[in-house]
C-alpha cells in the first residue's frame, strides 16, 4: 500500500488566514459580505466562502455601492480604493497582510520624500504586472512606478536617475538578486541605487523545505489555483527537485496512471491552498491506490 503524505508546511500563510478569519466572523454575524476581488487565488476556497454569503465584486462595482461593508483582501489596495470607500460611506474591513502594508508604506515614504521642487524618485517594482498586490504598490506612487516582471525587462529603467528597487512579496529571491546585480552593473556614475528585499519569508523560506519534501517522494501532487503567483514559484521548485511533479487544482485533475507503482506519494500546495483541499486530494489518492491494489 502506498504511503500518502501531506506536506506539513503547506497551506495558508498568515495573511490569507487572517483575511478568511475576518470574512468568516462577519458571515457568522450577518450572512453576507462583499469582498473586493477574490479573497484568495484559489477557486475552491472562493466557492466555499461564496456558498456562505461572501460576494466578490470588482472595483467598478465598488463605485456603485453605498453604506455597506467591504472586505479588502490580503493583497492590499491603492489609496484610490480607500477614497472611494470614504466617499460612498463604505465600512472597510481591512485584511491587508501586514507584510504588504509595510511595503506600501515604505514605497509611499520613498516616493513622497523628495525635497520640494525636486522630481519624485524613480521607483521600480519587481512583480507581476496587473497583480492585485502590484496595483496597490503602484498606487502608492500615483501610478508612476516602473514594473518589471523579469530580468529581461530591466531596459525599462532609466539608469541616469536614482533607482529605488522593491519587490512584490511573493516573487523569487534568487531572481530578485539577479536583477539587483544587473542594475548595479548598468547604473551610471553618481546615481544612487538602493534595493529593498521585500519578499515575504513565509514563501521564500518554504522553498528549501518544499524541495526537500519533493525529493523524498516518488510522485508529487502540487495543489494550487491557476492565479496564484507563489503557487507557480513553489511548483517550479517542486518540479526541479522532482521531475515527477504534477500541478493540479483539485482531486478532479488526478490521472490514475500517475499513481501506478508509486509507493511514496507527496501532496503539497501554495500559501493560497486550503488544507481541506489537500486533504480531499489525499483521500482521492487513497481511494484510487486501494482500487488499483484490489484489481492486482
Amino acid at each position: 500500500m502506498a504511503i500518502i503524505e501531506i506536506d506539513k508546511g503547506s497551506g495558508f500563510c498568515f495573511g490569507v488566514t487572517t483575511a478568511i478569519r475576518k470574512a468568516e466572523e462577519e458571515l457568522n454575524e450577518t450572512g453576507h459580505l462583499y469582498c473586493l476581488g477574490d479573497i484568495v487565488h484559489n477557486t475552491a476556497e472562493v466557492d466555499r466562502l461564496a456558498s456562505r454569503g461572501l460576494e466578490t465584486i470588482t472595483h467598478e462595482q465598488l463605485e456603485q455601492l453605498h453604506d455597506v461593508k467591504v472586505l479588502l483582501r490580503a493583497h492590499g489596495e491603492p489609496p484610490e480604493t480607500y477614497e472611494t470607500a470614504r466617499r460612498n460611506r463604505i465600512d472597510i474591513i481591512d485584511a491587508t497582510c501586514p507584510v504588504v502594508l509595510k511595503l506600501q508604506q515604505r514605497i509611499n515614504t520613498t516616493f513622497n520624500g523628495s525635497e520640494a521642487g525636486k522630481p519624485a524618485p524613480q521607483i521600480v517594482i519587481y512583480g507581476k504586472r496587473g497583480h492585485a498586490e502590484v496595483l496597490g504598490l503602484v498606487g502608492q506612487t500615483q501610478g508612476q512606478a516602473t514594473v518589471i516582471e523579469n530580468i529581461g525587462e530591466i531596459d525599462k529603467i532609466d539608469y541616469s536617475r536614482d533607482i529605488y528597487l522593491y519587490s512584490q512579496t511573493t516573487k523569487s529571491v534568487q531572481e530578485f538578486q539577479h536583477i539587483v546585480e544587473e542594475i548595479k552593473r548598468r547604473v551610471q556614475l553618481g546615481v544612487i541605487f538602493r534595493s529593498f528585499d521585500t519578499i515575504c519569508r513565509s514563501v521564500a523560506n518554504r522553498i528549501p523545505q518544499i524541495r526537500e519534501f519533493a525529493a523524498q517522494h516518488e510522485l508529487i501532487l502540487f495543489v494550487s489555483g491557476a492565479k496564484s503567483s507563489n503557487g507557480r514559484i513553489l511548483f517550479a521548485e517542486c518540479k526541479d527537485a522532482n521531475p515527477n511533479s504534477h500541478l493540479i487544482s483539485g482531486e478532479g485533475d488526478i490521472d490514475p496512471s500517475w499513481l501506478e507503482g508509486k509507493e511514496r506519494i507527496g501532496i503539497c500546495g501554495a500559501t493560497s491552498t486550503p488544507r481541506w483541499l489537500m486533504q480531499r486530494v489525499s483521500d482521492t489518492v487513497y481511494q484510487l491506490t486501494n482500487n488499483n491494489n484490489a484489481k492486482s
